[in-house]
């Protein structure tokens, strides 16, 4: 037998073999038209059509698929802002029919949906209320748009305003009105630091000035008692109280010579240094106490008398 006319008829038998089978694959969709009319759909695994009476009209993707739209608006303030609207859209399994036969360009669909939605509900927005507001503009874009898809067989997963752009002089603006908010905050912590510190260095001044004060007086204080106990103590050894004095006087003065010159930077001071230097000092306490007497009394001889 020559095998020569064997080889067309098995290649032709493959080819007709290969036209009556197809696959679909998972999360997918395959419309059967038969002479142009639909037939049915086959969904994923090994499928069978009969060739030239049946074709292939079309595939759909069962998954979930995401459409980004950016729509530009105005708001009620009239600034011009940039919305970017995620769609996540699916085909409904039950519904591929209306899905591939009704709308024939679903983007287009679905994109002119978003921009009626979003033009209607941001320019009754200002514009700091776009920001906090934009999952009110999701959900109303959601709640249009799952009305309009289901009559073509489409579900609306969920929609998310994803990116809102405002003009970029609008955004310089807003950057330099927040920088100066912080700026203004900023300058007001370091016056009310600057005051706090005013306030307790005037506070610690007035308290060693305080302390200051009392520890002069008690010196005072301490000097003048010992000063009484001295000339208690030359008293009791005979020595009468001017006499005392003189002592006491002179003591201190050279005592005050002593200090001047082991000090080594001491400015040049001109002092009296004899005895009686010590004895004009008494004498002239003691007429300047008595001068401050006389003037006391005067004065008060000379006050009127209250009746």
């Amino acid at each position: 037998m020559n095998l020569t006319y064997l080889i067309p008829i098995v290649l032709f038998s493959f080819f007709i073999f290969f036209k009556f089978i197809f696959i679909v694959k998972q999360q997918t969709a395959v419309i059967i038209e038969t002479f142009g009319r639909f037939t049915s759909v086959r969904n994923s695994g090994f499928q069978l059509k009969i060739p030239i009476v049946q074709r292939i009209a079309g595939r759909l993707s069962l998954k979930i698929q995401q459409l980004d739209v950016i729509v530009e608006t105005k708001t009620l303030d009239d600034v011009f802002v940039k919305l970017k609207v995620s769609v996540q859209y699916v085909v409904i399994r039950d519904k591929v029919y209306e899905a591939f036969y009704k709308l024939e360009y679903p983007h287009d669909q679905i994109t002119s949906y978003v921009f009626d939605v979003v033009r209607a509900e941001v320019p009754k927005m200002k514009l700091d209320d776009v920001f906090v507001k934009k999952d009110d503009i999701a959900i109303a874009v959601k709640s249009e748009l799952q009305d309009a898809m289901l009559e073509y067989g489409y579900d609306i997963i969920k929609t998310l305003v994803t990116d809102i752009d405002p003009d970029a002089q609008v955004k310089e603006a807003m950057n330099r009105i927040n920088a100066s908010e912080r700026e203004k905050i900023a300058a007001q912590f370091e016056g009310d630091a600057a005051r706090i510190l005013i306030v307790e260095k005037a506070k610690a001044e007035a308290e060693s000035k305080r302390l200051q004060g009392q520890g002069i007086a008690d010196q005072r204080r301490e000097i003048a008692r010992g000063l009484e106990e001295s000339v208690e103590v030359l008293n009791k050894v005979g020595i009468n109280s001017q006499e005392a004095s003189a002592l006491i006087v002179v003591t201190q003065h050279y005592d005050t010579l002593q200090s001047i010159g082991e000090e080594t930077n001491t400015n040049l001071i001109l002092l009296p240094n004899s005895p009686q230097a010590g004895s004009d000092m008494l004498n002239n306490m003691v007429a300047s106490f008595t001068a401050s007497n006389m003037i006391g009394e005067q004065m008060k001889k000379s006050s009127p008398k209250k009746e």
